[in-house]
C-alpha cells in the first residue's frame, strides 16, 4: 500500500514552487502531524523554521477552541484564528493573521490535503478571502497530483 511518506521532496518542493508562482503568497510549506513533520518549505521564507512542537499545536484535534483565545506561533509569528474549519469535512481549512506590529499583518492559510497540510502566507496587503480561495484551488492541484502519483507505482 502507498502512502504519502513515498512521495518524494521534490514533489512537495514543486507544489511549493507552483504556488508561489501565483504570486499572492510570500511564504509557503508542506507539513504533516508525523515525522518528519516539516515535508517541504519555502527556502527564502520562514516556514521553514516551523517546529514539530508548533506543527502538533496547530494540528492537535483536541483543545481547538483554546486556539481562538491563545492563538497559534508558526515559525515564531504569532498568529490571531480567525476562522477554524481544518476538521470540516468538505471545508478542510483555516484562516489566520499575523500579528505583528512592525511590519503589519499578512493572512495565513492552511488547507488538509489528504494526510499533508499546505500552509501559505500572503504577500503583504493580500487579503484573507482572495489567499483562501486560492489555497483550496491549489489544495485541489495537489490532491491530483498525489493520486497521479501513487497511480504510478
Amino acid at each position: 500500500m502507498q502512502c504519502i511518506g513515498d512521495i518524494s521532496e521534490e514533489v512537495w518542493q514543486d507544489c511549493i514552487t507552483l504556488f508561489l508562482q501565483t504570486g499572492m503568497c510570500c511564504d509557503a510549506a508542506i507539513i504533516t502531524n508525523s515525522p518528519p513533520w516539516l515535508l517541504a518549505s519555502y527556502p527564502e521564507g520562514n516556514f521553514f523554521q516551523l517546529t514539530q512542537e508548533e506543527i502538533q499545536i496547530l494540528l492537535s484535534r483536541e483543545g481547538r477552541e483554546k486556539l481562538f483565545l491563545q492563538g497559534i506561533t508558526l515559525a515564531g509569528t504569532k498568529c490571531l484564528l480567525i476562522r477554524d474549519n481544518l476538521y470540516t469535512e468538505g471545508n478542510n481549512t483555516m484562516d489566520l493573521r499575523t500579528k505583528s506590529q512592525n511590519q503589519g499583518s499578512q493572512a495565513v492559510t492552511v488547507v488538509q490535503i489528504e494526510s499533508v497540510y499546505l500552509v501559505v502566507m500572503g504577500q503583504k496587503g493580500t487579503e484573507g478571502g482572495p489567499l483562501h480561495l486560492k489555497a483550496f484551488e491549489m489544495a485541489g492541484y495537489i490532491r491530483e497530483a498525489i493520486h497521479q502519483h501513487m497511480a504510478h507505482f
